[in-house]
């Protein structure tokens, strides 16, 4: 078992919900069973698949729902999203049961929330869980093992099964599987939307073009699909957890980028696993845009677990020079370019930093990266 960054008994709290998403396959469910096989306290583990879970907690029956928890300390549902109106039902259990905890897992950040949110506003805790970050493979490697394994976490990704697979072969099998069972399973529920080959197809556009800025209208015309479409099926992909936006930083100044965003994969196999590119480094040409979207991913990982509460940016001009990433905080900009390369030549931006003159530079390479995630 490999400790995860997610605590749930540190997080959980009396008359409070503690809402765990992430995607699909990344360790909620194991994560949630090992806190309740190690808990001295009386649990109720049940799932959003049970169909009489789903009747009663959808009941807005308020005798029902105390009855169905009535003995216990805490309520952990696997798959809650599953659940119609679970938000409300999970309303009357807080307000009405003042020493009970209850935990939801979700895999799809717009249904379950939809769901959630609002009746439950001021009683709600949520974490993410992404696929195993960094930090946490410190429980299988040491640094030099972790960079030492580095082309491979490029290539296959950090998802749990993925990271325990014996070999390559079992790796890619697993990818594969993810990508044609999974990976689109909870977009494509969301409206009974039936596009399924148009949002592949846009998904590959999307792998090709990480580190890139993307033009919508550029897609739509590749995919044969109005401007409109295209933005929305974006949106669902963010809210399905598998790409994310990365957008521009302007201060309105004419010469910088202002409308064109980036977009990233949580996870580079899945991004592999889409377009088959399992190729070893010897054989690609894209190691360098596989690199950006691995440490911005990781940097991601590293601010939501650290709640480091920072902006991230890309910043360019229109006429030359652009920064992979700017975080900003605290009245502060600290300007990063990303380069696989340790040897890579990196001219320092003076127009950014004439702009933005409270910031810092530093680059992060393939050989110092670890400093910059962990």
């Amino acid at each position: 078992m490999i400790d995860r960054m997610i605590n749930i008994k540190n997080l959980l709290k009396q008359q409070k919900v503690l809402i765990i998403y992430g995607p699909r396959r990344v360790g909620k469910t194991t994560l949630l069973n090992d806190f309740v096989s190690n808990s001295d306290k009386k649990i109720k583990l049940d799932s959003g698949d049970n169909i009489r879970t789903r009747s009663i907690l959808n009941s807005s029956d308020f005798r029902t729902i105390n009855d169905y928890i009535s003995g216990y300390d805490i309520l952990a549902i696997d798959e809650a999203q599953q659940i119609k109106g679970i938000g409300m039902g999970l309303k009357i259990l807080v307000d009405n049961n003042p020493n009970l905890s209850i935990i939801a897992t979700g895999s799809s950040s717009f249904n379950l929330s939809q769901k959630i949110s609002e009746p439950l506003t001021g009683r709600k805790n949520t974490v993410m869980l992404y696929p195993f970050y960094q930090k946490e493979l410190l429980n299988l490697y040491n640094k030099f093992e972790l960079k030492e394994n580095l082309e491979e976490f490029l290539i296959y990704g950090l998802y749990p099964e993925v990271i325990l697979a014996n070999n390559k072969n079992q790796k890619k099998d697993i990818l594969l599987e993810l990508v044609n069972s999974y990976l689109l399973k909870d977009v494509l529920s969301l409206e009974n939307i039936r596009g399924a080959e148009q949002i592949f197809n846009l998904l590959k556009l999307l792998a090709f073009q990480v580190g890139s800025e993307v033009s919508y209208n550029e897609i739509a015309s590749n995919i044969k699909m109005d401007v409109k479409t295209v933005i929305k099926y974006i949106d669902l992909l963010e809210k399905g957890f598998i790409i994310y936006r990365h957008s521009p930083l302007s201060r309105n100044l004419r010469s910088e980028i202002t409308k064109k965003s980036k977009y990233y994969f949580l996870d580079t196999g899945i991004r592999n696993g889409i377009i088959l590119q399992f190729n070893e480094f010897g054989y690609r040409n894209d190691i360098g845009q596989l690199f950006e979207n691995f440490i911005m991913t990781e940097r991601l990982k590293y601010r939501v677990y650290n709640k480091t509460y920072k902006k991230m940016y890309f910043w360019r001009k229109y006429q030359s020079g652009e920064i992979d990433l700017v975080e900003e905080g605290d009245g502060k900009f600290d300007a990063y370019e990303i380069k696989w390369s340790k040897k890579a030549k990196v001219k320092k931006q003076k127009s950014f930093f004439e702009t933005y003159t409270n910031s810092t530079f530093n680059v992060i390479d393939s050989n110092n990266y670890l400093d910059f995630v962990l």
